[in-house]
């Protein structure tokens, strides 16, 4: 008897916390599911954080490279004026598209070095082996590129505007154009740089595969400034060049992932 009661007690406690595990087991796989979601875009913004805080740090030691595009865009522009004529009324009608011509291929000079140094010391293989997106880690390199190479061209182009005689109500659509187009181009030419990581000497090779992609930005930030020179409208080419950022962050990040793998695995 007192054993058939200790069994039945057993089985009530058995059922009970059974029970009460039913009861509560929805509420903890609930609470535990979304766990390894949060993880997972908590370690894609660690790693994407990482890439641009290393790729800052390593661009600030190698101080040549960043200061390269910039000396050669203002040394451009420099000559110019004593090459062709010191006429305002020449310097100002050439302006647009010789500021814009100068800092495309300032942005140029620098694409080359892009991947080039991971590529070199291995790293650029631990990216591709690393769980997170290689798209998402192709973004934080371009995005240290334009914050090193592009925003500096845009914000010296207005002082070096003044040596062209560019009217003062156009310095804002200049620099303004050239944030822009700049991070356009920079984008493209990750796609290039890319895919030319593996060669020897692919400088060359870029050029001719980015430049081509490069002319409608050049097209209509040129005409940016033209128009503010004349006093038109400048909005339509501003949002053309938006737009052609909009498609570039879409399309140009997967681009650059499969480039990087086929320059890396062949």
């Amino acid at each position: 008897m007192q054993e058939t009661g200790l069994q039945e007690t057993g089985s009530h406690s058995s059922s009970h916390s059974s029970s009460s595990s039913s009861l509560y087991g929805a509420d903890a796989t609930a609470d535990v599911l979304p766990v390894p979601l949060l993880e997972h875009k908590g370690g894609l913004m660690i790693a994407v954080k990482a890439t641009l805080v290393r790729d800052l740090t390593l661009l600030l030691r190698r101080r040549g490279e960043v200061l390269n595009p910039l000396v050669f865009f203002a040394l451009v522009i420099t000559l110019f004026p004593i090459a062709i004529s010191p006429d305002p009324e020449l310097l100002a009608t050439i302006a647009p598209g010789l500021l814009w011509v100068a800092a495309l291929l300032a942005a140029l000079l620098s694409l080359d070095s892009l991947f080039r140094s991971d590529y070199d010391d291995g790293s650029l293989e631990q990216l591709l082996l690393a769980p997170q997106p290689l798209a998402a880690l192709s973004v934080a390199k371009v995005a240290v590129h334009w914050l090193l190479t592009g925003l500096p061209l845009a914000l010296m182009a207005p002082l070096l505007g003044i040596m062209l005689a560019l009217p003062v109500g156009s310095y804002a659509v200049l620099a303004l154009s050239l944030a822009l187009g700049t991070a356009s181009l920079s984008l493209i030419g990750a796609i290039g740089a890319a895919l030319t990581v593996g060669l020897a000497r692919g400088g060359v090779l870029l050029s001719l595969l980015v430049l081509p992609l490069y002319i409608p930005v050049l097209i209509f930030g040129a005409g940016a400034v033209q128009a503010a020179i004349l006093g038109d409208g400048v909005s339509a080419h501003l949002a053309i060049l938006g737009a052609l950022l909009a498609a570039s962050l879409m399309s140009a990040p997967w681009a650059i992932a499969a480039s990087l793998r086929i320059s890396i695995n062949g």
